[in-house]
C-alpha cells in the first residue's frame, strides 16, 4: 500500500533538488551536476506515477503494483543519499563553527574527508540514476499517461467540537432512552436478588456509534443527577489494570500534562488500589467501559472485585463488538445490540456533511446519486459521514458517479468491516496528506494525540514542505491536521489555538495500519521478525523480549515507544539503534538509560536516571526539539545557547534545578514547557531570552512568586497559549498578555478556589479551557468582558458544575451567550 503515496516521494524530492538552499548545499558538496541528472530522471518517472497509482487501485495489475515497488525502494535510496549530502553540509558547518584543529586533521583523516565523500556520493547517485533509468524504460508498457498534478484538494469547512451534542446525533433517541431506562432502574438477579453493581453491555460492530450513543447517555442530565460521581474509561485493546485504576482516580489523566500523572504512575499497584477504593467507596458511581475487546474473564472479574467498593445502583456501561465480551461482563438480562441507521437518517447524516447547511436543494441529481451510494454503506454512521466529508463542496455529478462505481464495493466484507467506504474516502486525499496519515498507525489504539509530537514525527519523515522565513514545521503540521478534521479522519479533536488534542476511530486506525503495512509496523510480544524494507517502528508493549526478534534495521528511519511507562534500554540502543545509519526519529520517553551513546540526541523526557545530557550538544544545531529529564542541578546552557532552530522545549522532572537560561538566547523557540521543577527559583520570560515565545506550560514548580517577576515591560512577551497546572493561584503576569493571550488552560489545579477578576481583562482570549480544580467557586462576575472568547470548556470543576450547568444553573445566563460550551461534572 506504500505505492499510494509514492507520488509524494517524487514531489518531496524534486522540490528538494529543485530548491535554491539545496543546490548550494550540493555545490559545497561537490555533487550538484550529478544531482541534476538525478532530477532529470527523476521527473520523467514522477510524470506517469499519478496514472499509476489510479489504474492500480483500478485494475489490481500484479505487474504494475511491482513496478511501483520497484520505483519506492529507489526512491527511499535517493531520499537517504539526499541525507548525506544535508549531513554532510552541517558537519562543514559544526566544523567551521566549533571545529579544534584536531577536529580538522581527523576529519581529513577520515571517510568525512571532502575528497573521499564526494567521490563516494557521486558514485551512488550515478547508480541510483542507472537503477531508475532502468525502471523507467518500463513506463510505456503500461500505457500511462502524463499527469504532473494532484488535483485532488481539500475543502476546508467549520472546525467541529468533540463533546456530543444530542441534536447532532441522527437516529439514536431510541436507542438513548433504552440504555437510560435501564440506568435508572434497579437490576434484578434471579440469583441474588437486586444486584449491587449492575453491568449493561451496547453491542454492535465497528463505526455504528456505540460510543456516540454512550455519550450521550453519559451526558444526560437525568444520569447526572442520579449518579454523583461519573467516569469515562477508554479501554481498547490493552485491559490493562493499572491503567484503568489511573483513568478512574483522574479522569483528566489523558488531559493533563504528563508532568501532573507522574507521580501517580509511578506508585505500586497496591497504592493504587487503596487511592481506588477512596476515590469509590460508598459513592453511587456511573462506569463506561468504552471499547474493550479483551477476553479475558480473570482481569474482568479482578476489576469488578476493585470496583464493589461503590453504593447500591452503581453501574457499568460497556461499549464493545464481541457478543462474548457482552456476555462474560453483562449482569442485565440482555444486550442492547446497536443496528444501522435507517434509509432516511442516513440520508439526513449524509446531507449535513456532503453539503452546506441548506445547500443540497440545489443538487436534486447528487442528492439520487448519494441515495446509492449510502446502500452501499449499510446504515453505518462513520462510513457516511467520511463518504460525505471526502464529497464535500464537490458538485460534478461525474465525481459523485465514480464514487458510486468504484470496484472496492465489489470486494468480499467481513460482517464488522467496513474498510471498503474508509479507503475510499482515503483513496480521495491528495497523495501527500495519505501518507501522513499513515504515520499515525505508529501509535496504538485510543491513543490521545497532540501536534506537537505528530509535527515532530511528520517533519523529521520529511512529510512537511521545506521550511520558509514564514513558517514552521508545527505550522504546516497544523494544516494537514486541519485537513484531516475536514476529511472526518480525526476524532475528539480540541483546538487549542497553538496545538490541536485529537484521536482516532478504532477504524480509522485500522485503516492507517492497512495503509501503512509495507512501511510501518508495530512491534508486539507477537512480532515474530521485521519486515526488511520496514521504515517505521513502534514498540507498543511493555517488556518486549527484543533479543528474540529477528532484525535488520539498516534502512529504519523512526522507533517509537508510545506506550507510558515503557523505554528502551542501554542493552536496546547497543543492539538495535546504533546499527540504524538512516535513523531520523528517536523517541526514548520513559527511558531506563543512565547514559547516552556521544552519536544520538532525542527526547529524554521522563528519562529520571539520567546524571547528564550529552557532550557537545551544541553540534546539533539543526535540532528542532528537546525534551529533558535529568538529575543535573545545572544544565549545560552554553551549549543549549547554541541550539539556533530549537522550537519546542521541555523541561520536566528536573528535580534538582534551581535556575534556568539566565544568560541564555533562544531565537525560534515556539513553545516552552517546565513541569516539575520544585526548586526553580528563577526563569526569565521576557523578548530578550523568548523572542518568538508562543506557548508556555507551567506545572510543579513550587514557589510560583518568580512567575510574577518582569524587569522590563518594554520587553514582554507575546504569548498566544498558556497551560498552568498544579497552581493555587494565578500568577499577575497573565495580565502583561492581555491583547495576545488567546488560549488559556488550568488543569490539575486542585487547590485553587479563586480566579481573578482581571481575567475580564483578556480581550483576545479565544478558548478558556479548566479541568480538575474542584474548590474554584465561580468565574469573574464580569466574564461577559471577554467578546472575543467562543470556547469554554469545563470538565470535572464540582462547584462550577453546580452553579454553570447549562440551562439550569444560577449562573447559567452570565455564560449563554458564549457560542460552544462544554460544561461537564
Amino acid at each position: 500500500m506504500a505505492e499510494s503515496f509514492i507520488f509524494s516521494i517524487a514531489e518531496s524530492l524534486t522540490s528538494k533538488l529543485a530548491s535554491r538552499a539545496y543546490g548550494e548545499a550540493s555545490r559545497v558538496v561537490g555533487v550538484y551536476d550529478d544531482l541534476q541528472d538525478l532530477k532529470t530522471s527523476l521527473s520523467y518517472v514522477k510524470a506517469v506515477l499519478l496514472d499509476a497509482e489510479q489504474k492500480q487501485k483500478q485494475e489490481q495489475s500484479h505487474e504494475l503494483r511491482e513496478w511501483l515497488k520497484q520505483i519506492k525502494l529507489v526512491f527511499y535510496d535517493a531520499e537517504n543519499l539526499l541525507d548525506q549530502v544535508d549531513c554532510q553540509t552541517l558537519r562543514k558547518q559544526v566544523i567551521r563553527d566549533y571545529g579544534t584543529p584536531k577536529d580538522k586533521v581527523g576529519r581529513f583523516f577520515s571517510s568525512s574527508n571532502p575528497l573521499v565523500f564526494r567521490y563516494k556520493l557521486a558514485h551512488q547517485i550515478k547508480e541510483i540514476k542507472k537503477r531508475l533509468d532502468k525502471v523507467a524504460a518500463d513506463r510505456d508498457k503500461f500505457g500511462l499517461q502524463v499527469i504532473d498534478v494532484d488535483r485532488r484538494v481539500v475543502h476546508k469547512r467549520e472546525m467541529t467540537y468533540s463533546h456530543v451534542v444530542e441534536s447532532d446525533v441522527i437516529g439514536r433517541a431510541h436507542d438513548k432512552k433504552k440504555i437510560i431506562k435501564l440506568l435508572m432502574e434497579p437490576i434484578l438477579d434471579n440469583n441474588a436478588g437486586y444486584k449491587h453493581i449492575s453491568v449493561i453491555p451496547i453491542v454492535g460492530f465497528g463505526g455504528l456509534g456505540k460510543t456516540t450513543l454512550a455519550k450521550l447517555v453519559f451526558n444526560d442530565k437525568r444520569v447526572t443527577k442520579s449518579f454523583p460521581l461519573k467516569r469515562w474509561v477508554s479501554v481498547s485493546d490493552d485491559f490493562n489494570i493499572k491503567s484503568l485504576i489511573l483513568k478512574i482516580i483522574n479522569p483528566l489523566s489523558d488531559f493533563a500534562s504528563s508532568t501532573g500523572q507522574q507521580n501517580l504512575r509511578d506508585l505500586e499497584i497496591e497504592q493504587l488500589q487503596h487511592r481506588l477504593r477512596n476515590v469509590l467507596e460508598g459513592k453511587k458511581f456511573l462506569l463506561v467501559l468504552d471499547d474493550v475487546w479483551n477476553e479475558n474473564r480473570v482481569k474482568w472479574v479482578e476489576l469488578q472485585h476493585l470496583i464493589s467498593v461503590g453504593a447500591q445502583g452503581s453501574k457499568v456501561i460497556v461499549t464493545t463488538r464481541s457478543q462474548s465480551i457482552a456476555s462474560m461482563m453483562g449482569t442485565v438480562a440482555y444486550s442492547h445490540h446497536l443496528k444501522g441507521l435507517s434509509p432516511k437518517n442516513s440520508l439526513r447524516l449524509f446531507v449535513r456533511w456532503a453539503f452546506k447547511e441548506g445547500e443540497e436543494g440545489k443538487y436534486p441529481d447528487l442528492i439520487e446519486i448519494g441515495r446509492e451510494i449510502l446502500k452501499k454503506c449499510k446504515g453505518v454512521p462513520l462510513a457516511v459521514r467520511t463518504l460525505g466529508s471526502s464529497l464535500f463542496s464537490k458538485h460534478d455529478i461525474q465525481e459523485w458517479e465514480s464514487l458510486r462505481d468504484k470496484e472496492i464495493w465489489n470486494l468480499p466484507q467481513k460482517e464488522d468491516d467496513i474498510l471498503p467506504a474508509l479507503k475510499l474516502s482515503y483513496d480521495e486525499m491528495p497523495s501527500y496528506l495519505r501518507q501522513c496519515f499513515a504515520l499515525l498507525s505508529l501509535y496504538p489504539k485510543n491513543h490521545h494525540f497532540n501536534s506537537f509530537d505528530v509535527a515532530s514525527l511528520w517533519g523529521a519523515a520529511g512529510l512537511l514542505p521545506l521550511q520558509s522565513k514564514d513558517k514552521t514545521t508545527l505550522d504546516d503540521a497544523h494544516q494537514y491536521l486541519s485537513d484531516l478534521m475536514t476529511r472526518s479522519f480525526l476524532n475528539d479533536a480540541l483546538d487549542f489555538g497553538t496545538f490541536y488534542g485529537f484521536k482516532l476511530h478504532d477504524l480509522v486506525h485500522d485503516l492507517a495500519v492497512y495503509v501503512a503495512r509495507d512501511m510501518c509496523q508495530l512491534v508486539s510480544s507477537n512480532t515474530q521478525d521485521i519486515s526488511e524494507n520496514v521504515l517505521h517502528l513502534s514498540f507498543v508493549e511493555n517488556g518486549l523480549p527484543y533479543s528474540s526478534i529477528k532484525t535488520s534495521l539498516q534502512g529504519v528511519r523512526s522507533i517509537l515507544f508510545p506506550v507510558d511507562n515503557q523505554g528502551a534500554s542501554e542493552a536496546f540502543l547497543d543492539a538495535w539503534v546504533l546499527n540504524c545509519k538512516y535513523l531520523r526519529y528517536l523517541d526514548l520517553s520513559d527511558s531506563t538509560c543512565e547514559t547516552l551513546p556521544e552519536s544520538i540526541v532525542l527526547r529524554l523526557d521522563r528519562c529520571s536516571n539520567l546524571e547528564t545530557l550529552p557532550k557537545k550538544l551544541r553540534k546539533l544545531i539543526s535540532l528542532q526539539r528537546l525534551e529533558i529529564t535529568t538529575k543535573q542541578s545545572i544544565l549545560p546552557e552554553s551549549d543549549i545557547a547554541k541550539l539556533n532552530c530549537l522550537e519546542h522545549l521541555c523541561v520536566q522532572n528536573c528535580v534538582n534545578l534551581e535556575s534556568l537560561f539566565v544568560e541564555t538566547r533562544l531565537p525560534k523557540l515556539r513553545t516552552l514547557e517546565v513541569g516539575g521543577c520544585a526548586s526553580l527559583k528563577s526563569l526569565p520570560l521576557d523578548t530578550h531570552h523568548f523572542p518568538q515565545l508562543e506557548t508556555l506550560a507551567i506545572s510543579g514548580v513550587g514557589n510560583e512568586d518568580w512567575l510574577d517577576r518582569s524587569e522590563d515591560t518594554n520587553a514582554v512577551l507575546r504569548l498566544k497559549t498558556i497551560v498552568l497546572s498544579e497552581m493555587v493561584t494565578l500568577p499577575h503576569s497573565l495580565q502583561q498578555y492581555a491583547s495576545t493571550l488567546q488560549t488559556l488552560v488550568i488543569v490539575g489545579c486542585y487547590e485553587l478556589e479563586v480566579l481573578p477578576e482581571w481575567l475580564s481583562n483578556l480581550s483576545s482570549l479565544k478558548f478558556l479551557f479548566m479541568g480538575g480544580c474542584p474548590k474554584l467557586k465561580s468565574l469573574p462576575s464580569d466574564i461577559h468582558r471577554l467578546t472575543s472568547l467562543q470556547v469554554l470548556r469545563i470538565l470535572n470543576c464540582t462547584e462550577l458544575y453546580r452553579k454553570y450547568e447549562p440551562q439550569v444553573g444560577e449562573c447559567w445566563p452570565m455564560i449563554s451567550h458564549i457560542k460552544h460550551t462544554d460544561i461537564r461534572k
